[in-house]
């Protein structure tokens, strides 16, 4: 399906751990999902405006925009960042998302929602930083795992998320909330 549909681009078949001769956290194919990789675009949380944190009523200024290779998140923090891989989830397909153990085992929590079925886009990541130290998150390196779920051929989805017209359908960037 990543080939034929079209349904990760760019699509690892094998899985890296190695680059230039570098060790890395690893990314693509792997036994039963895929490890996705972390771009180098971030939204770093920031609490200078001393702004309450509102889901319906988000205010933008409480994040710094940062490019680069890696991303310190300050203690007890967090970031936004988007993956490398863009995703066209068939009708069919429904995905759920687990943060690598790499990370989990320095207290860095990774959380994505499910991308469900007929869900298109880059997914916007969410690093918690659970540690009193400042954490470090690698850009172009694994992050977390996603697992594929079929439905069975006379049990796929009645409404999918583009029949809805989801608010996340075709995101491009980092995408902050929305109501």
């Amino acid at each position: 399906m990543a080939l034929e549909q079209r349904m990760i681009e760019p699509f690892e078949p094998g899985q890296i751990k190695e680059v230039n001769g570098h060790r890395v956290v690893s990314f693509g194919t792997s036994s039963y999902g895929y490890d996705i990789r972390c771009s180098n675009e971030f939204k770093l949380f920031t609490n200078i405006n001393t702004t309450i944190v509102d889901p319906k009523n988000f205010d933008p200024h409480s994040f710094v925009d940062l490019k680069g290779d890696v991303c310190i998140i300050p203690p007890n923090s967090f970031a936004l960042a988007r993956t490398v891989e863009y995703f066209r989830i068939p009708r069919n397909i429904i995905v759920l998302t687990l943060g690598k153990s790499t990370y989990a085992r320095c207290g860095i929590i990774v959380n994505v929602t499910p991308l469900e079925p007929e869900w298109e886009g880059y997914v916007t990541l969410e690093f918690s930083n659970t540690t009193p130290l400042p954490a470090k998150i690698y850009a172009n390196e694994g992050v977390a795992q996603v697992i594929f779920l079929e439905s069975a051929p006379d049990d796929v989805c009645e409404v999918s998320y583009k029949d809805r017209g989801g608010k996340y359908q075709g995101q491009r960037g980092v995408t902050p909330p929305k109501v």
